[in-house]
C-alpha cells in the first residue's frame, strides 16, 4: 500500500473512532487519498459525507452542523487557493470555539518555492486563528490527531501526499474501526460569583459565548435578575423589547443598575452597549476570553460559568423593568404594513414549536433582538463570531442537515454573497425568507446615511430579483408581500429548500420608520 492511502486511512480511522459523524469534502487531487478514504467510509455508514464545490461554502456548511450537533467537523480540500477559501469560516469557528477540524492536502515540501503547480506555503497560512497546527509528512504514521485541542476552537493540519496516491482495493481497515466518541466539552475548576446587588442586570449574548443554552438558563433562574437576551427566542423570561426602549436616554437614567454581568458579548445594539456603560460593576462570563477575547476588560471575569452567592433583584426592580417593557410592546405590536420590523415581530411570534432558526448577520438579526416578544420552543442560531454576511446561506445549510424543520432570515445581501451555498444534492429541509431592500439597508441607520456617495460605496442596489435568481438554480422560490401570506409560509411544512423574497420598502424609509420608532420611546 502507497504512504498516502496509509496515511490518509490513518486519519480517518482515527477521526470516526473519536465519535465524528460527519465529513465536508470538496473535490480535488490532490486531497484524493483523504477523498476516498472518507469515501469508503461512508459507504459502510461509518461517517455521513457532504461534498461541495465550493471550498467557502463548504467551510460553512461545516460550521452550521457543528452548531446543530456541537460535534467537530473535519473539512476536507487540496491544495493552492483552495486552501485559502476556508479563511472566513476559520476565522469565525476562532471566534466562537467551533471545532473545526481543517485537512489540507499539500504537495511535498521539497516542491514548495520550486515553480510547482499549485504549490504555496501553506503552513500556518490561518496564523493564530488556529488552536493547533501541523505540517504533515506523508511518511510520518501512525499518529495521534490532536483532538484534545479541539476543544477550545479549530485544528488545522496541512497533510503532504505524494504520488501514487490512490488506494488499493482492500477495504479491511474498515472492519477493525471500533467507534469510541470523545467529549469535546473543556474541563473547568468550578468559581464563584459574589455580589450584594440587588439592582442588577443579566445580559446574555447571542451566542453565549459558546456556552450551551441549558446552562445559562440554569444561571438565569439561580440569579433572579431582570434578563437582556439579544437571543429572545432562546429566553422566555426575558425582558421584552430592550434594545428598543433602551435607546431612551432618560429610561436609561431610570434603570441605572448596581452591576451588570454580560455572558458572552453584545454585539447587536448600541443602546446596549451604551447602558452597560452606566454599571459601575460589570462582570463577564465568556470562554474565549481564554483564546481569543484574552485581553477583555471586566471588574471581574469567568471563563465558565460559576456558581453563585448573590442576592435576588428586588421586586420594585424588576416591576420597572417590566413596565417599560410593557409599554415598548403595546407601541411595537401596533405596527402595521410590511415592514422590515413588522416582518421581524411575526416571524417571531409564528415560528412553529420544535422549528430552529438561522438569523443572517446585519439587520435581520438586530430587528428580530428588538421586535420579537421572547418565547420558548425554537432553538435559534446565527455566526457571531465575525458577524460577517458571508457564508449565511451554507451555515444554515449545514444547521438544517441536521435538523428536521429549519427556518433562515436573510438580508438580499446576505443571499447573494453565499449563492453558491445553494449548489447541493442532498435532501435538506430549509425555507429561507429573504428580505429584499435592494441593497445594504443597516447603512441607512448609521452616520454615513446621506454622506456624498452614499448610493455607490454603501446602499450598494443590485436591481436583481432573488427569487428569479434562485429559480434559475432549481430552487422552489416565491415573492410574498403581506403579513398574511409571511404567516401562511411560516405555517407550511417546510420540504426541501425554498426560497420566499419579502419585498419591503425603500431602505430610507425603513431608517426613518426605526427612528421613529426609538423617538416615541422617549415618551414613556
Amino acid at each position: 500500500m502507497n504512504n498516502s492511502t496509509s496515511l490518509a486511512r490513518v486519519m480517518v480511522r482515527q477521526i470516526i473512532e473519536a465519535g465524528i459523524t460527519d465529513v465536508v469534502v470538496s473535490p480535488g487531487s490532490r486531497n484524493a487519498p483523504l477523498s476516498l478514504a472518507f469515501f469508503a467510509a461512508s459507504k459502510r455508514g461509518l461517517i455521513k459525507l457532504h461534498m461541495r464545490i465550493d471550498e467557502r461554502t463548504a467551510a460553512f456548511f461545516a460550521l452550521g452542523i457543528i452548531k446543530a450537533t456541537g460535534r467537530p467537523v473535519p473539512i476536507v480540500c487540496t491544495s493552492g487557493t483552495a486552501v485559502a477559501n476556508y479563511h472566513p469560516a476559520v476565522l469565525e469557528a476562532s471566534h466562537t470555539n467551533a471545532p473545526l477540524l481543517v485537512l489540507t492536502a499539500d504537495r511535498p515540501a521539497i516542491l514548495r518555492k520550486t515553480g510547482a503547480n499549485q504549490t504555496t506555503e501553506q503552513a500556518r497560512i490561518y496564523g493564530k486563528a488556529v488552536r493547533y497546527f501541523a505540517d504533515i509528512d506523508g511518511p510520518v504514521f501512525p499518529m495521534d490527531l490532536p483532538f484534545d485541542s479541539l476543544r477550545n476552537g479549530p485544528v488545522h493540519l496541512n497533510v503532504q501526499f505524494d504520488e501514487p496516491m490512490l488506494p488499493d482495493d482492500s477495504d479491511q481497515w474498515l472492519d477493525e474501526i471500533k467507534v469510541s466518541a470523545k467529549a469535546f466539552e473543556t474541563r473547568t475548576k468550578p468559581t464563584t460569583l459574589k455580589s450584594d446587588a440587588n439592582r442588577g442586570v443579566l445580559v446574555i449574548g447571542h451566542d453565549r459565548g459558546g456556552l450551551s443554552v441549558e446552562s445559562v438558563r440554569k444561571f438565569a433562574r439561580e440569579l433572579g435578575w431582570p434578563i437582556i437576551a439579544e437571543d429572545p427566542l432562546t429566553f422566555a423570561d426575558a425582558v421584552a423589547h430592550a434594545a428598543i426602549f433602551l435607546t431612551s436616554a432618560q429610561i436609561r437614567a431610570a434603570l441605572i443598575p448596581q452591576t451588570v454581568i454580560v455572558i458572552g458579548r453584545t454585539t447587536l445594539s448600541r443602546s446596549i452597549n451604551t447602558f452597560l456603560k452606566l454599571a459601575p460593576t460589570q462582570i463577564v462570563i465568556d470562554p474565549r476570553m481564554a483564546t481569543v477575547d484574552s485581553d477583555r476588560h471586566a471588574d471581574k471575569r469567568f471563563m465558565q460559568i460559576p456558581e453563585l452567592n448573590t442576592k435576588k433583584a428586588s421586586p420594585e426592580w424588576s416591576e420597572q423593568w417590566e413596565k417599560y417593557a410593557d409599554r415598548a410592546a403595546k407601541s411595537i405590536d401596533a405596527l402595521t404594513g410590511f415592514s422590515e420590523a413588522v416582518i421581524s415581530r411575526e416571524v417571531a411570534a409564528n415560528l412553529p414549536e420544535g422549528s430552529t432558526l438561522f438569523v443572517s448577520s446585519s439587520r435581520p438579526i438586530r430587528d428580530l433582538e428588538g421586535f420579537a416578544a421572547p418565547r420558548s420552543g425554537v432553538t435559534t442560531h446565527a455566526n457571531r463570531g465575525l458577524a460577517g454576511i458571508d457564508g449565511n446561506i451554507s451555515t444554515a445549510l449545514g444547521i438544517a442537515s441536521a435538523s428536521k424543520q429549519t427556518f433562515a432570515v436573510l438580508g438580499d445581501l446576505s443571499f447573494l454573497h453565499d449563492l453558491t451555498g445553494l449548489i447541493h444534492r442532498e435532501d435538506i429541509n430549509c425555507c429561507f425568507i429573504v428580505i429584499n431592500n435592494d441593497g445594504g439597508g443597516i447603512f441607512s441607520t448609521l452616520p454615513q446615511r446621506g454622506v456624498d456617495g452614499f448610493e455607490s460605496v454603501f446602499g450598494t442596489p443590485h436591481g436583481l430579483d432573488p427569487a428569479a435568481i434562485a429559480g434559475a438554480m432549481g430552487i422552489s422560490a416565491s415573492t410574498i408581500s403581506s403579513t398574511d401570506e409571511l404567516k401562511k409560509v411560516l405555517k407550511s411544512a417546510v420540504k426541501g429548500i425554498s426560497i420566499v423574497v419579502a419585498n419591503v420598502a425603500s431602505r430610507d424609509e425603513n431608517a426613518d420608520s426605526l427612528k421613529a420608532i426609538y423617538e416615541s420611546m422617549n415618551s414613556i
